[in-house]
């Protein structure tokens, strides 16, 4: 097992907080993490069908047997017990006695948002980032080869191909994971929705085009598209609403929280498929954000990343809220830098007076312009 990035956060929660809670995707490390670094807490699968029983059935009884403290896994599945988890830590100054995980943020959220409001500490918890993929990979990985796999945890800790463990994934949130958020009743349907959405990375979110293909409603689209977000399946990039132009697009863009997964869902077998796939410039992108996604969640930091762009056609890819300023940066499938390159931040400059940037692209060489714009690869660290 290697270390997460977000252990350190995770043990300063624990210190913070009576209770955290580590909140993710399915198999996305959650479990491995809180019984690293709490190894001498009990260990509860509300998963199993014996003790979720007893937690619905007497919940009180059942959290008598963990008076010391416990890792409850999947605690979304027992929304009975967070009242009376309110009661127990009102009567505890101990911090960081339970820790609860949960791969659903909708469930999971509304519970605690009623009983432990005050009482908890959040750590959200996604699939390996860069750094992560590193240290967990056998050989360096070209960007094409880590397009392709992702960074689900159980491809490199058990060295499982990605074209067999992610179909398996998708077959097992579609038909177990979905009908606990959602009970719906037209499963090929849903998936067939999903896949749509694969195909859509990086454009703008048009729910009324998704309805048409997928042979349903927009409102139920619209429902559809809230399982995937509280499922961690997608993140929807929102636009930046300062007003730069009375034009600005509002629609947020579709992407997914890990490119293994949409790979899998566009049929892309291997990466070698990846180097003359016409998405690879949209998987590529939606990597670069989710890695920025994933160091912000790792770092427990505001989520502060938009995207910018007019109805002229104007754009960023990535606008960064500082507070006190805009920063900006684009992103480059291309192994080598071109002019192209720059061209959206000299509109940036026009429009906001602010010079400089960052431009993150598939190639290897690191440089830094006179105008203040960095050219940094893909797998290194940002400065942001």
């Amino acid at each position: 097992m290697i270390e997460r990035t977000a252990t350190a956060e995770l043990k300063l929660l624990a210190r913070q907080f009576k209770t955290v809670a580590i909140i993710g995707p399915r198999q996305s490390g959650k479990t491995t993490l809180a019984r690293a670094v709490f190894p001498d807490k009990k260990y509860v699968s509300l998963e199993n069908p014996d003790l979720r029983l007893f937690a619905t059935d007497d919940p009180r009884g059942f959290l008598e047997q963990y008076q010391e403290g416990a890792i409850f896994d999947e605690a979304q599945r027992v929304p009975q017990l967070f009242s009376y988890l309110q009661q127990i830590l009102d009567e505890s100054t101990e911090k960081g006695k339970f820790i609860l995980t949960g791969s659903n943020n909708f469930l999971l959220q509304e519970n605690i948002s009623q009983s432990l409001a005050g009482r908890i500490g959040y750590l959200f918890l996604l699939p390996f980032a860069t750094e992560e993929i590193g240290k967990a990979a056998r050989s360096p990985q070209t960007v094409e080869e880590v397009l392709f796999k992702g960074g689900y945890p159980p491809i490199y800790d058990n060295d499982i191909p990605p074209n067999k463990w992610l179909p398996n994934y998708i077959r097992t949130y579609v038909e177990r994971d979905v009908r606990q958020i959602k009970n719906i009743s037209d499963l090929n349907s849903f998936e067939r929705f999903v896949k749509l959405c694969a195909g859509r990375i990086g454009q703008l979110l048009n729910l009324s085009s998704l309805a048409v293909e997928t042979g349903v409603d927009s409102k139920t689209i619209s429902s559809w598209m809230s399982v995937l977000e509280s499922s961690f399946i997608v993140h929807l990039l929102k636009p930046h609403y300062n007003n730069f132009s009375k034009r600005i697009v509002k629609m947020p863009k579709l992407y997914f929280n890990d490119t293994g997964l949409a790979c899998s869902l566009l049929g892309i077998n291997n990466s070698e498929q990846l180097l003359t796939h016409p998405l690879k410039g949209s998987l590529f992108e939606n990597y670069v954000i989710t890695d920025l996604i994933k160091s912000r969640y790792n770092r427990n930091e505001a989520l502060n990343l938009y995207f910018w762009r007019d109805n002229a056609g104007n754009e960023m890819d990535i606008v960064i809220d500082k507070g006190t300023e805009l920063y900006p940066i684009e992103i480059k499938a291309g192994k080598t830098i071109t002019p192209d390159y720059f061209k959206n931040f000299k509109f940036w400059k026009k429009i906001t007076g602010f010079e400089g940037g960052i431009v993150i692209y598939a190639g290897k060489e690191m440089q830094k312009r006179s105008n203040g714009i960095q050219v940094i690869p893909w797998n290194e660290k940002l400065p942001v």
